[in-house]
């Protein structure tokens, strides 16, 4: 069965999500520390490989009123990349609050420390926007 890819596209850090095989459910899967656009486009790739992605989903920064946030040229520029370099559907959805959601949720629910909330704050907001995703899809 195929998966579903969620990412979430930072400045320094690409979070990554993938659903299950049957597209009910996002896992955070793994954080690419960003080096190059090729590269970060092959690991990327690479996962889409191994675990038989068929569509990527991208969280699109938009602002609080649904206006295009800073970031928003990038991402539909790194959309426009994938498309063409790893070949499948890449649809942009609508990542509003995921980072203030998964902030709180490692602050107030887990205690979790700067350092690690770090580490793990870009693929659990990949998660979440694939989570958000499949839900609205379902």
């Amino acid at each position: 069965m195929s998966r579903i890819m969620g990412i979430d596209y930072g400045s320094k850090r690409i979070g990554i999500a993938v659903s299950d095989p049957l597209g009910f459910t996002a896992q955070p899967l793994e954080v690419i520390a960003r080096t190059s656009l090729v590269k970060d486009v092959e690991r990327i790739r690479v996962i889409v490989r191994e675990r038989d992605v068929v569509r990527i989903v991208l969280g699109l920064p938009l602002n609080m009123d649904g206006t295009p946030g800073m970031l928003t040229d990038n991402v539909n520029s790194f959309a426009d990349t994938l498309r063409e370099k790893i070949g499948i559907p890449v649809e942009l959805y609508d990542e509003r609050m995921t980072t203030m959601q998964v902030d709180r949720m490692l602050t107030e629910e887990a205690d979790v420390s700067r350092e690690r909330r770090k580490q793990v704050r870009d693929k659990l907001a990949a998660s979440l926007i694939l989570q958000s995703y499949l839900d609205s899809h379902s």
